[in-house]
């Protein structure tokens, strides 16, 4: 089970970005909200954005396997994804604006959506 693996990944990264947030809310001890910290307010649309995205890819990305899928391909597209979010999560992380690993790992995110939401239709249609 390949994506089991990359859901796996997936885990451990989203419970290190809801650590930063603990983290962030320890420091300027604010229990409920962002109080207004930019860092804080950083640190929640980091591990927002990755509950956004990376569920709806790793069902995707189950489907694909399922649907007999070449094992290659399958961690060819895990792969992609949990490098695109750990580049997104590194590159929104230190800033706000513009960055490069932000980019990248957006548009590295959104690339996988759209490929694998392309292959299941592909195999849904065609077998």
């Amino acid at each position: 089970m390949v994506t089991g693996m990359y859901a796996g990944f997936s885990a451990l990264l989203m419970l290190y970005l809801s650590w930063r947030i603990v983290r962030e809310r320890q420091r300027c001890q604010v229990g409920l909200g962002d109080g207004g910290d930019p860092d804080l307010q950083r640190a929640m649309r980091v591990h927002a954005n990755f509950v956004e995205y990376t569920p709806l890819a790793l069902v995707m990305l189950l489907a694909y396997e399922i649907s007999g899928a070449n094992p290659l391909l399958v961690h060819a597209f895990g792969a992609a994804l949990l490098l695109s979010r750990i580049l997104h999560a590194r590159g929104f992380g230190r800033s706000a604006g513009y960055s490069r690993g932000r980019f990248f790992g957006t548009l590295g995110t959104w690339i996988v959506l759209a490929l694998l939401g392309v292959a299941l239709i592909e195999r849904a249609l065609f077998g």
